[in-house]
């Protein structure tokens, strides 16, 4: 079976480039959204995909719905972790995070980016900044719009060679159900393509 990333490849490079703040930096925008929000974007592929991202921000997570249905994805700030759910196979993948090979996580900081204002603009009925953004580590670059509570409505730029663009077309804020940033138990664990299956997993069919 062939798996799909979170979101589209380049889609999420930029997330981990746009929405990542400087460590040291004095003037930096706020990344990560301050209240409860689901948020619908339009990736700019070929053919143009929509994903959804939904902010549970007293337990820090964050649920990525990807593409035509096929799964989710789960980030969790506090452990570090990334697991991609496919409910119709029923199955769960830790993905790894950080280091040599690892995802970046969207939450994660890298100390290389800086940022600067770049103007306002209004995307799906609301205000934002823009932020131009140049990471030396990487040699990405572009620009992120986000809303004064860390809301990002629009992203496109350049990260490790790749090139991607999103732009929200909703934007509802309320309480999330803590329920749908859990695991589904009894799932089974499905180790990661060319790594050895962890601990304990059973094998998938």
């Amino acid at each position: 079976m062939r798996l799909s990333p979170i979101v589209p490849p380049a889609s999420l490079a930029l997330l981990a480039g746009l929405l990542a703040a400087p460590a040291l930096a004095q003037d930096r925008p706020v990344m990560i959204p301050t209240r409860d929000v689901s948020v619908a974007y339009r990736v700019a592929t070929e053919p143009p995909a929509d994903l959804r991202m939904s902010w549970l921000v007293a337990e820090q997570k964050l649920r990525v719905d990807m593409p035509g249905g096929i799964g989710w994805s789960l980030v969790d700030q506090r452990t570090q972790k990334m697991s991609m759910v496919m409910e119709q196979q029923r199955l769960v993948m830790e993905l790894p995070t950080g280091g040599a090979g690892g995802i970046n996580l969207p939450t994660q900081p890298p100390d290389t980016a800086r940022f600067t204002r770049a103007g306002t603009a209004t995307v799906a009925g609301l205000g934002c900044t823009v932020w131009r953004y140049e990471d030396s580590a990487t040699k990405g670059k572009g620009e992120a719009c986000l809303t004064a509570d860390g809301v990002m409505l629009r992203s496109t730029g350049t990260h490790q060679g790749k090139t991607g663009t999103l732009e929200a077309t909703q934007v509802t804020y309320g309480p999330q159900d803590p329920a749908r940033f859990q695991v589904p138990a009894g799932y089974q664990a499905m180790p990661v393509p060319g790594q050895p299956p962890a601990p304990g997993a059973r094998p998938s069919r």
